[in-house]
């Protein structure tokens, strides 16, 4: 019998927003509180030391836009993509076909081991790679040595060719682990059923992978390019911990760029402007590849 009034299983719904409760208010505080006062510092002149602030309305972003080194920090972050989302996720979905084509022994122990540089603080793994590529006596070099590729030998970090890819292949170390993972507890929910009836119509493995595979774990897919691409986007540590932005500034991103302005030259409303022409960068980008993405509804 209808009552008119929509029942609920399970608690009274109050009471679930109310467990919300907490974490909203730490979201208000440490998050959304923040986003606002930077978008508001953006249309002022302040050195974030005094109390007077000089309100210049769209200067800085008018400034911004006909600044080289802010198209140049952007161009690098569209390279990092490259290397923090485009091969990771290739990387990630071949090793995870590898690891659920056949029994491995110890799959458990490699799915740890590639996970591991995605648990590393990235100042550590910034410090540890900054060795390996170390000129005189990074184990990178002397790789290269051992096998007779003297001419090879770099002094990576320093270079204003490869210091770019250099940090960007850190970076692919960080993120293929965590794709693998996403990627192999995908596969778990591919029926089984499908590749069966695969094997009975003579598709071979990588029609298998092109055709069933690939198409589950499309949501999979979506979710390791918006996150992989943030990683890139809003990188800093790491360019801190191994290059600071050069040599010249040939490493330069918009996160170290913001640094650079508001922190070390006290410029807090360009440094603001920037972070909110990243922030919106990054809200439509996610929200573009959320769409592309999206699973279409099957017809009725």
């Amino acid at each position: 019998m209808k009552t008119g009034r929509h029942s609920y299983p399970g608690e009274n719904k109050w009471k679930g927003l109310f467990y919300l409760l907490p974490a909203l208010l730490i979201y208000l505080g440490f998050t959304f509180i923040p986003i606002l006062e930077t978008f508001r510092a953006s249309f002022f002149d302040w050195n974030g030391f005094t109390e007077a602030r000089t309100f210049i309305g769209f200067k800085n972003y008018i400034n911004l836009f006909s600044d080289p080194l802010f198209l140049k920090a952007i161009s690098n972050n569209l390279v990092f993509i490259i290397f923090y989302s485009i091969i990771p996720i290739l990387i990630g979905l071949m090793l995870a076909a590898i690891l659920t084509g056949q029994p491995i022994p110890g799959f458990g122990f490699f799915r740890t081991v590639f996970f591991l540089p995605q648990v590393i603080s990235m100042v550590v793994v910034g410090v540890i790679w900054r060795w390996m590529f170390n000129p005189v006596s990074g184990p990178i070099n002397q790789f290269l040595s051992l096998i007779g590729l003297d001419h090879w030998r770099q002094a990576w970090l320093g270079s204003f060719e490869y210091a770019l890819p250099a940090v960007g292949s850190i970076g692919t170390w960080v993120q293929y682990g965590f794709c693998m993972v996403l990627f192999l507890a995908g596969m778990q929910r591919i029926p089984t059923e499908y590749y069966e009836a695969a094997s009975l119509d003579g598709a071979n493995g990588i029609k298998q992978f092109r055709h069933i595979t690939i198409p589950g774990l499309k949501s999979e897919i979506g979710v390791a390019m918006i996150t992989t691409m943030i990683a890139a986007l809003r990188v800093f540590d790491l360019i801190y911990s191994t290059t600071r932005g050069g040599p010249g500034d040939s490493t330069l991103v918009t996160g170290f760029l913001i640094y650079r302005a508001a922190i070390l030259n006290n410029r807090i409303g360009y440094g603001a402007a920037i972070a909110t022409v990243l922030t919106i960068i990054i809200l439509a980008l996610s929200l573009l590849i959320r769409r592309f993405m999206a699973e279409e509804k099957e017809p009725a």
